[in-house]
Formats: structure tokens, sequence, C-alpha cells
């Protein structure tokens, strides 16, 4: 093979192979930063889940984890940095790579791939690379045992009250003989804070049996209403029936059971337990009001049944004008009482849906009927209802209107549902203080009334004033005009 001078310098003075230098070692670890990014790439293509149930061992053979493992990670951590760099300082190819003994490692080859499957179980070669010392899960020989207090729970009572008080994360189940966690809620009440003793009751209600729970607080009233009331939150209507059971408190028992009526949707069965409370160890008082409310519901039923059946046939003129917005069903008294108001005011008594027997039924005071009734023949312009709802008899045949709330409050019922004038004036006359009487007149602008009272008053300024508030050339203007020229008013200003 015949070669020019020039190609047989550049073939002897070449070579693949280059002679060491101190500048080889940042060569190598530039590579093995740029192998560390490569593995750090194939975490998001790869599921973490498939070697959950894989042993993981070192390349000695021994469970990674075990204390064997962690007392030759520790102790290989010392003079790991000194033999990586003198087996650097020894490669000089890629290919060399390959003739290395294998090291004692404690990683396994799933953790080259994957990196670290699960928090706190070893560490991936990726990590171990890093510029950053990433936290080691092992025993540290040199840290000072205080500062693993947090996750060896190495605390007192009062210590771990203290914690918990100041928000810190401190776990309870350390706290496993009775003795102890009675201790633990006795530091908690002495602490004042509500927050610390509500989370010991959960952890002793969690670890206790009831009996020996409710015989504990039997004795430590504090604790004892801060579980009724956490109870009562969470709606643990369960325990709470038995734990009153327990305390022999009857009253707070029945009423307990009584509440849980508001979960049942069904009216039927809301009918039926609330039959089942009438017996139940109430107060005088609470037991007429828990038959009140079984009588109401079973009331509302019938109506609504029967007003529905009219409503949808159409042929009752009062439910085509006005159709119903809601049913009347789980309704207060008074809601049912101006829904009988509203469609079944001229209903005989005999019915259930009169307004009359609801009254006597329950016992509706005359002011809040008359209040309510009003209410509901206003909003329909039932003018005449209106009037004989206030028109009283006397024992000699007269008559007289009489309102047990007042006519002030009828007068601003009627114009809240834009009543008349006429209907306005009405009632107005009928306020008995005479500057009550006044200002409603003038701000409901019923003009003969006030005409008429500052007349009856005899004061002329207050009747030359209101002259000015009247619309010019009206019939109300030319009556005070008359009254002022007349010369048989002695007018006393």
């Amino acid at each position: 093979m015949n070669r020019t001078k020039g190609d047989e310098e550049e073939y002897w003075n070449s070579s693949k192979f280059k002679a060491f230098t101190f500048d080889d070692e940042d060569d190598e670890l530039s590579q093995l930063k740029e192998s560390k990014r490569a593995v750090n790439s194939l975490r998001d293509f790869v599921d973490d889940d498939d070697d959950d149930d894989l042993e993981r061992v070192s390349w000695s053979g021994e469970p990674v984890g075990s204390i064997s493992w962690s007392i030759k990670e520790t102790a290989g951590n010392s003079g790991s940095s000194h033999e990586g760099r003198e087996q650097l300082k020894s490669r000089n190819s890629f290919s060399s790579y390959a003739q290395l003994p294998k090291p004692t490692s404690t990683y396994s080859l799933s953790s080259f791939f994957r990196g670290r499957t699960r928090p706190g179980s070893f560490q991936s070669l990726s990590d171990a690379l890093s510029d950053t010392p990433a936290k080691s899960y092992a025993p540290e020989l040199g840290r000072p045992k205080g500062e693993y207090r947090d996750y060896s729970n190495d605390w007192s009572p009062s210590d771990t009250v203290r914690r918990l008080r100041k928000g810190k994360v401190c776990s309870l189940e350390r706290f496993r003989s009775l003795q102890d966690k009675l201790q633990l809620l006795e530091e908690a009440v002495s602490m004042h804070d509500g927050n610390v003793i509500t989370a010991v009751l959960i952890f002793l209600k969690r670890t206790l049996s009831k009996e020996i729970l409710f015989r504990e607080l039997e004795v430590r009233q504090v604790a004892l209403r801060h579980l009724i009331h956490f109870l009562k939150e969470i709606g643990d209507q369960k325990l709470l029936l038995d734990l009153f059971r327990f305390l022999d408190r009857t009253e707070e028992l029945a009423l307990s059971h009584y509440r849980e009526h508001l979960n049942i949707q069904d009216p039927d069965k809301r009918k039926e337990f609330l039959k089942t409370c009438i017996g139940l160890p109430f107060s005088a008082e609470d037991s007429a009001h828990i038959q009140d409310h079984y009588t109401l519901l079973e009331r509302q039923i019938i109506i609504e049944a029967n007003d529905r059946h009219l409503e949808s046939a159409g042929q009752t003129e009062i439910f085509r004008k006005h159709p119903r917005k809601a049913s009347i069903l789980n309704m207060p008294l008074v809601t049912t009482l101006f829904y009988s108001c509203f469609y079944h005011y001229t209903e005989a008594e005999g019915t259930f849906s009169s307004p009359v027997n609801l009254k006597k039924t329950f016992k509706i005071p005359d002011k809040q009927y008359v209040l309510t009734a009003l209410a509901a023949r206003a909003k329909l312009r039932a003018w005449n209802d209106v009037d004989a709802l206030f028109t009283t008899k006397n024992w000699l045949g007269y008559t007289k209107k009489r309102a047990p709330i007042g006519f002030h409050r009828v007068v601003e019922i009627l114009h809240k549902n834009n009543a008349p004038v006429q209907i306005l004036q009405e009632y107005v006359n009928l306020v008995e203080d005479v500057d009550t009487k006044l200002n409603l007149a003038t701000k409901f602008k019923c003009h003969d009334v006030v005409i008429d009272t500052c007349r009856d008053l005899k004061d002329r300024q207050q009747l030359l004033a209101y002259r000015s508030k009247v619309d010019k050339g009206s019939a109300e203007e030319e009556k005070i005009d008359a009254l002022l020229s007349s010369s048989q008013i002695r007018w006393k200003n």
C-alpha cells in the first residue's frame, strides 16, 4: 500500500486513544451527569406500580432497607468519594467500564430506571448523582437524637398537648393504656383549648369502647359537654342517643330523638315518626308542641291531596286565577293559616282546611289570626271580607269596628296591597290618636282626612300649609278655601 509522506506522518502522529490528563475527570463527570438526565427523563414514561410486590436486594444479596444494609450504607458513604475519584482517574475510555468489578451497591436495577418508587423507601441512582445532596432515609449516626423526636413520638402527654395547641403534627397512637389516654385528656382540659379537647376526644372515641368512654366522661363535665356538642355538629345521632341514655338524661334524649324527623323527607313517614315521639318524656310544654306538630302535618297531608286534585281538575275559580306556587306540606302553622285564608276562607268550620277550624284547633290568638287573614284577603282585594273582619256586634245589635292589632297597622297593610283611597280614608279615620292619624293621612295622601282633622282642631296655620300640597283647582283646594273663609269657625291661630 503506497502512502504519501504526509499520510504517513498523520498516521504515526495520530491515535484514537489519548493520554491521561487531569481534565479527564471533568469529562467523565459531565458524561455521568448526562446519563443522570437521561435516567430522569424515563420517570415520566414508566409506571411506578409494577414492581411494588418485588423485594429489592443489593448487589450483596441483602434486602434493601434492612438493618445490615443501613449500616453498610452509612459506613460506605465515608469512603465512597475517595474511591470514586481514584476510579475516575484510572478510566481512559467508556469501554473500560465493563472491566470494573461490581461494587457493593444499595440500588436495585429497577430503581436505576424508575427512581424512588415511594417516598421514604430508598434513593435512586439519579438522586445519588445530583449536584445537591438528597435526603437520606437511612439512619445517620452523627445526628443528635433530639432531632428524631418528632418521628419517634417520644413525647409526654403535657408535651403532646402543647404541640397540638401550637398546631404541630403529633400522633396520639403511642398512648395505648387507659391511664395514658385519661392523662392526655386531663392535660387537654387543663389547657382550656376547645380544639385540643375535641382532638383528644376524637382519639378516645375511636380507641375506647362506648361504655368506658361514657363512664370516664361522666365525671369530667367539661370534656362531656365538648363531646355532646361535637356529636351534634357531626350529626351522630345514634351515639348521642346512647350517651343520653347512659347519663339518664331523658328529656335531652327525647329532644334528640325528635330532631331526627328533619332527616325524613316523605310526609307520611314523617307523620308516623312524629306519632312515635308523642309518648317520649318531654316537658309539658314540649309535649303540647309535639302533639300540635303531628296534628298539623296530618291536616296538611289531607289539604294538599284535596287541593292538588281541585287544581288539576280546573273547576275551582280561585285555583284558576291564582295557581299555587308551592306545596303546603311541612310548612309552619302561620303559613298554613295564610294558605287557608287565601284559598278556603269561606269554608265551613267543620272542614280541616277552614281558617276558623285551624284557629280553634291550634288556639291561635286573635291578633295573629286577624293579621294573617287581613294580609291574605287584602292580597286578593276582597275588601268586603276585610270590612267584615273588623265589624263586630254588641249584645244590643249595634255594629262597631274593632281591630285587635290597631287600625294604624291595618292602614299600612292595606296600603301595601294597593287599596283604594276611599278604603284607606275609612280606616285612617278609625285611628284614635290624632297625631298618628294626621301623619298617616299625609303620608298616604288622604286629603279629606287631613282637611277634616285640621278643621276639628281649628288649626288654621296647618291647614294653610297643607293647601300648598294639593293640586291647584282641585276639589280639595276649593274645600280648604271654603273653610278658611268661613266665619263660623273660630280658629285658634
